[in-house]
């Protein structure tokens, strides 16, 4: 009884933290907005980070409670997810994806590059402070293309938003859009602390590692924005920002998430279940994206073999836990 109570906890604390942070997000665009903040500056900031909210929300509160390796687990297990699960669904719910050359000529690289800082710095079974300062440094590098290189993309969605609205300026300032955001923060906090409190709870009746939960329960749960969001966007046939959310989202929680968390802890441990599964198959998730990638189509035998590689990685995780109780 005790562990049904802890699984539905976690469940409603989950879903909680997910619609908050969609929240926080929509009511900071429309307030950046209605201050006249430039579009394309709030779509870097807020929207860029925004489907990676819980992630970073989880992985302060799991610092905060003692359990830093959960911290590793979330942002490997959601990488992974992102890739095999949210791309495969996508795909096959789409059945065929194209495209944009710039996306992968520009995009693309700066995934694998990322991808590589975190693998690298995971290998060795610690994230440390340096580690942390080379995956901000990096981050910031990445802000800064993205600033140069989208620029116009962002501007169009202003312009594109202002005439939806039959508004030839910005709208005005309304108080409600400040406070649905503070609502929605302090929501996002104490989704996030019940939901790490519920990991530590299954994870002690269960006597599994609570790494295995973060990177197969959280990462799921956590990546549903960004399932939502390239879904939808793929199905309207925007399958550049179907596929620039899952490359976004994932080059926040490597180098973002990772180097926020490892300043706040100064070392993260990581897991054995996240060196010896984890990253091989973000590894392998990473290659088969790139590869794809190169011809500018995703097809739905692709996504299929995609969530047959989630199934198995989830397959791998829990025999491997079983094998060490």
């Amino acid at each position: 009884m005790e562990l049904l109570f802890e699984i539905l906890k976690f469940a409603l604390s989950l879903a909680v933290l997910i619609v908050s942070a969609e929240l926080l997000v929509r009511y900071s665009e429309k307030l950046g907005l209605s201050l006249g903040v430039p579009q394309f500056i709030v779509g870097i900031t807020i929207i860029s980070a925004g489907t990676s909210l819980p992630e970073l929300a989880t992985s302060i509160f799991s610092i905060a409670k003692g359990e830093a390796g959960v911290v590793a687990g979330n942002v490997v297990g959601s990488n992974i997810a992102n890739i095999l699960l949210v791309v495969g669904i996508t795909t096959v719910i789409v059945k065929r994806v194209e495209i944009k050359r710039s996306l992968i000529r520009l995009d693309l690289p700066l995934l694998l590059g990322a991808s590589a800082i975190l693998i690298l710095a995971l290998v060795d079974g610690t994230f440390s402070v340096m580690e942390a300062v080379v995956s901000l440094i990096g981050f910031v590098v990445y802000l800064i293309y993205s600033i140069t290189q989208h620029k116009d993309t962002f501007q169009e969605k202003e312009e594109k938003l202002l005439k939806t609205l039959k508004q030839e300026k910005r709208p005005p300032f309304k108080w409600y859009y400040l406070g649905i955001v503070v609502i929605a923060a302090m929501t996002l906090y104490f989704s996030a602390d019940f939901t790490i409190n519920s990991v530590i709870a299954i994870g002690g009746i269960l006597n599994i590692d609570t790494a295995v939960i973060a990177i197969t329960a959280i990462a799921i749960g956590t990546s549903l924005p960004e399932l939502i969001v390239s879904a939808l966007a793929a199905r309207r046939g925007n399958f550049d920002i179907a596929l620039g959310n899952i490359l976004g989202s994932n080059i926040f929680n490597g180098l973002m998430i990772m180097g926020v968390s490892g300043l706040i802890a100064t070392e993260l441990p990581v897991q054995p279940s996240v060196l010896i599964i984890g990253v091989p198959f973000l590894i392998i998730a990473t290659i088969s994206l790139l590869f794809s990638g190169i011809e500018r189509k995703f097809y739905n035998f692709e996504g299929a073999f995609y969530l047959l590689l989630y199934v198995l990685f989830i397959g791998q995780l829990f025999t491997s836990s079983q094998l060490t109780l």
